[in-house]
C-alpha cells in the first residue's frame, strides 16, 4: 500500500504525490478483479456451492487487493479477523503442521476444544470423539466445563487431548494444565499450541485474552506438571511470518520457504507435546 497523501497546511506549499508502483498495481488489479460481492463475480459465486464459493471469494480478494510487506505502511491491518477473510490464517499453518506430525498420538478416546475438526482430520485410530467447551450454547459440545475447574471430568478419560490456541483465554493456566494431565490416561498425550504473539481478542467475542507464551515459559509450566522429560516444546515462525500474521495476511500470501524458516527469537507460536507417565 502506498503512503496516504496529506492535504496542504494553509500557508505552506503543496505538491502532488506520484502514486507508488504498488498503488498502481493494486488499482490495476482492482479493475481486473472487482469486488467479489458485486457484478459478474458476485453472480458467478451465487451459482457455486457455499464452500467452493467462499474459497473463490477469498482468492478474488487476494487478487483484488494484493499486498507486499515492503509496502506495508498503514496503521490498520489488512484484515481484522486473523486473515480468514483472505484465506487461511498464518498460525493455522503451524498448528496443522504440528498436528500432522503428531498423527500417531491422536488415537483412542480423543478430546478437543470447541469442535472435533482436528480429531477428524488428523486422527488415526480414533475410538471416540469428545468436545469440550465452557459455552453451553455450543451444540457440538459433549462436555460443558471450564478446564481450570473441570472436576466433573473423570480421571484417565482420554488418550489424547487436542488443546490448540486456548490457554491464553484461561486465567489459571496451571490449574487447566493440571486437569489436562489428570484426565489423560497413562501414556496419553496432550497436544497444545499457544501464541507467542497475536492480535488481542476483545470481550465482544465472549473471551478474555490474558496471556502470551514463550518457549521458556512453556518448558517450565508444562514441565512442572508433566515432568521435564515428558514434554517436547517447539517454536514456529520468523519475523516475516510474525509481521504478516499481525497485519492480517493469509498464509497463501507467503511462500513455503517464508513460512518454514524458523527463528525462535521472532516465533509467533509454540507447540507442546506432553505425555502423561
Amino acid at each position: 500500500m502506498s503512503r496516504a497523501s496529506r492535504g496542504a497546511t494553509p500557508g505552506t506549499s503543496s505538491r502532488r504525490l506520484k502514486p507508488s508502483p504498488a498503488a498502481l498495481q493494486s488499482e490495476g488489479m482492482r479493475r481486473i478483479f472487482p469486488s467479489p460481492e458485486r457484478g459478474c463475480a458476485g453472480r458467478l459465486l451465487s451459482l457455486l456451492p457455499p464452500a467452493e464459493a467462499e474459497r473463490l471469494r477469498r482468492r478474488l480478494r487476494r487478487y483484488a487487493r494484493p499486498v507486499r510487506l515492503a509496502t506495508l505502511q498503514a496503521t490498520r491491518p489488512i484484515s481484522t479477523d486473523f486473515g480468514y477473510q483472505r484465506g487461511t490464517p498464518i498460525d493455522r499453518y503451524y498448528i496443522e503442521r504440528f498436528l500432522s506430525e503428531q498423527r500417531g498420538s491422536i488415537r483412542g478416546n480423543v478430546l478437543e476444544v470447541k469442535d472435533s475438526t482436528y480429531t477428524e482430520r488428523f486422527g488415526t485410530t480414533v475410538a471416540q470423539r469428545a468436545v469440550l467447551d465452557v459455552d453451553p450454547r455450543n451444540p457440538l459440545a459433549t462436555i460443558v466445563a471450564d478446564l481450570a475447574t473441570a472436576d466433573e471430568i473423570p480421571d484417565a478419560s482420554f488418550d489424547c487431548f487436542i488443546l490448540t490456541q486456548t490457554l491464553q483465554y484461561i486465567y489459571d493456566t496451571r490449574a487447566a494444565l493440571c486437569h489436562a494431565h489428570r484426565i489423560l490416561t497413562p501414556g496419553g498425550a496432550l497436544l497444545a499450541t499457544v501464541p507467542t504473539l497475536s492480535p488481542i481478542v476483545g470481550r465482544e467475542d465472549n473471551l478474555t485474552d490474558y496471556w502470551r507464551f514463550t518457549p521458556a515459559s512453556c518448558t517450565d509450566v508444562f514441565g512442572e506438571i508433566f515432568g521435564p522429560d515428558s514434554i517436547h516444546v517447539r517454536a514456529y515462525g520468523n519475523v516475516l511470518a510474525a509481521i504478516a500474521f499481525l497485519a492480517g495476511f493469509a498464509n497463501e500470501e507467503l511462500t513455503i520457504q517464508e513460512l518454514e524458516t524458523e527463528d525462535a527469537r521472532f516465533s509467533m507460536l509454540v507447540s507442546v507435546r506432553a505425555v502423561k507417565r
